[in-house]
């Protein structure tokens, strides 16, 4: 058994230390997990939904405790920490009040008269597989509407939010679930593997980067297991030139930085047509340097750190090798001191094909700037990466943004706004940004049996 770290990456302070789950704590969790199935499928939605009602009601309770556990462990800034937590409630709170309706069954009319019906039924315990950029959102998002449907599920955060991961089944548990309905695993990734493997594990899903999803999805597949992918994504801000300027400039701004560029949807490729492209730079120069730094635990800081020390090294030579490919830094760009996470937000422009900056994910407060003559190869480049998980796109004329969303190769389009996840849209990507979807109905639809049941 190995010891997991809680580290502050703000201060580097270690927080608290955790002992790795044995194989016989794991066994027994996995035990609790199918015993739990068992009797909560047969619970009526109505109780279900009170519980998760009560739920959300503990986030919102102790919205202050949870927010700082997030901000002191990953270096969120406090304010968008509370945003999160509240978040949480409301996703507790859409599944509560729609996963009965969303689950209904499915009557069908035949040619010749017979009818049949769509139910949809619970499978069992998923494991979620989850990332440290958004510790609660990411968890609760899964959790809503797996739990709704009557499945168990099984938590293994990631390893550097152990607080988080436990912090979250402290909200089931003070909710009233039943034992075992939702546990968090502080485990290792070569136990994940094992777990997968499980007879009891009926299905996984997996938020982080493509090499975790391959890693994760290869083995659900050789388990013959169903699995969802939310994976990485370079997302396009595209600016047309009969485009709200200063409005786009300012969403820009936000879009890049929120979660300190952390966030698989953040804007990260902005896409400009030639003939707005110098006021638009000058902009979002602008608004960019508006930000204040400081203490994550501070209200007045806009952003802090990154998550981790290694990760503000691995961006800061993305944006390196960048440089020496011949892209140009007009803000930004310097290496962090040794030992720390701070990170100061950068722009690149004059962006070389076969640069880091331009085939790669800059998982940090890094915007690449583009220059493009016109919206044909606006939506050209947009399309060029390996990634398709979210778009913006900026016209007044949205007939036309209407025609060009078509053309965008991702998994949502969001005409003047940035992209955001919501409990009411259906959310994923294609390409490398995964497969599957989560929230709104599709989301609970995931990890149900949808069986045809034929009325003769």
């Amino acid at each position: 058994m190995s010891k997991i770290k809680s580290i502050n990456p703000y201060t580097g302070e270690v927080l608290k230390e955790f002992q790795s789950l044995s194989k016989d704590e794991i066994e027994n969790c996995l035990s609790k997990a199918a015993k739990a199935y068992s009797t909560w499928k047969q619970v009526t939605f109505k109780d279900r939904a009170k519980l998760m009602k009560k739920a959300a009601e503990q986030l919102r309770k102790e919205q202050e405790k949870y927010a700082k556990i997030i901000s002191q462990e990953m270096g969120k800034v406090i304010k968008e920490a509370k945003s999160e937590v509240e978040k949480c409630a409301w996703v507790c709170d859409y599944y509560a009040e729609n996963a009965e309706e969303f689950l209904a069954d499915e009557p069908i009319n035949l040619p010749d008269g017979a009818k049949a019906k769509v139910s949809h039924e619970p499978i069992g315990t998923v494991l979620a597989v989850m990332p440290w950029n958004f510790p609660f959102w990411q968890v609760f998002r899964f959790a809503a509407p797996t739990l709704m449907a009557g499945n168990t599920g099984l938590l293994k955060h990631a390893s550097n939010v152990p607080q988080c991961s436990l912090a979250i089944e402290e909200v089931f548990t003070k909710a009233g679930f039943p034992e075992g309905v939702f546990q968090s695993l502080i485990i290792g990734s070569k136990e994940t593997n094992e777990i997968i493997s499980d007879e009891r594990i009926k299905a996984v899903t997996l938020t982080g980067s493509e090499k975790a999803g391959a890693s994760v999805a290869s083995e659900a597949a050789k388990n013959i297991k169903k699995a969802v992918l939310e994976l990485g994504g370079s997302d396009p801000f595209i600016v047309l030139e009969d485009a709200d300027l200063e409005e786009a400039a300012k969403i820009a701004v936000k879009a890049r930085m929120i979660n300190f560029g952390q966030s698989c949807i953040a804007a990260k490729r902005f896409i400009v047509v030639e003939s707005v492209y110098d006021d638009f730079l000058k902009l979002f120069s602008k608004n960019l340097e508006d930000l204040k730094s400081g203490d994550p635990m501070d209200e007045n800081s806009d952003f802090a750190c990154m998550a981790r020390t290694d990760l503000a090294m691995e961006l800061f030579e993305q944006v390196e090798k960048s440089k020496k490919a011949g892209a140009k830094i007009l803000m930004g760009g310097e290496k962090p001191e040794e030992n720390s996470a701070v990170f100061k937000p950068t722009i690149i422009t004059d962006i070389p094909k076969d640069s880091p900056a331009h085939k790669e994910e800059l998982f940090g407060p890094v915007a690449t700037i583009f220059s493009v003559k016109d919206e044909e190869e606006a939506i050209q480049l947009a399309n060029d990466s390996e990634f398709g998980l979210g778009s913006s796109l900026w016209t007044k004329d949205m007939k036309k943004g209407e025609e060009l969303a078509k053309k965008i190769e991702s998994g949502a389009v969001f005409l003047n706004a940035m992209v955001a996840s919501n409990p009411h849209l259906p959310f994923g990507g294609i390409k490398k940004s995964g497969f599957g979807r989560e929230l709104s109905r599709y989301g609970i639809l995931e990890f149900v049996n949808s069986k045809t049941v034929y009325l003769g």
